[in-house]
């Protein structure tokens, strides 16, 4: 039993160590910006149906599986460390190509109303929002991460998924993430 919690000790550390390394490499270049009409003009999260659309005008030009939160269905967002993912209306308002997950677009999380919110309990509001792809270095489990959502409040799908939202969501983009 002894020999089992070592060797389980040494695989939770060693996964660890992994981690951190492949964060810090980073997740190498973006690709190039998706031509104009390629576009998209506006994000919508649908968390109750862990999708993802992007949208040109009102017609949908791609849906992604996500994981979110992990108490993604307790409601929105109320404070720093609840795990939740927002709801409301926000913006991509820059994007990470070095983030410890591969490719990372920030979300404009927290609002006026929402540092209030979060403010009022006697709570930080939390930031660092972000949609992007699995840790650096895990990228090979893909869809596996739909089975949980697993993030601490972001919006995560696979890092090619990831490639392609990078490349068709200019800053400034609205996303309305919806219960």
């Amino acid at each position: 039993m002894r020999n089992k919690l070592v060797v389980l000790a040494i695989v939770v550390a060693s996964c660890f160590a992994y981690t951190k390394l492949m964060a810090r490499v980073g997740s190498g270049s973006p690709p190039p910006d998706a031509p104009l009409e390629q576009q998209a003009d506006l994000i919508r999260v649908y968390k109750s149906e862990r999708r993802m659309l992007l949208l040109r005008g009102d017609a949908p030009i791609s849906a992604y599986r996500i994981s979110l939160g992990t108490a993604a269905d307790a409601g929105p967002k109320q404070r720093e460390g609840d795990e939740r993912t927002p709801e409301g209306r926000y913006e991509i308002d820059w994007r990470n190509p070095k983030s410890m997950a591969y490719l990372s677009l920030h979300i404009s999380y927290p609002n006026p109303d929402d540092r209030r919110n979060a403010e009022a309990g006697g709570f930080p509001a939390g930031g660092d929002i972000m949609i992007h792809g699995l840790p650096n270095g895990w990228g090979l489990f893909g869809n596996v991460h739909h089975l949980w959502d697993w993030t601490d409040g972001c919006v995560a799908v696979t890092n090619s998924e990831m490639r392609d939202i990078w490349a068709r969501v200019p800053n400034h983009t609205p996303i309305e993430i919806m219960p």
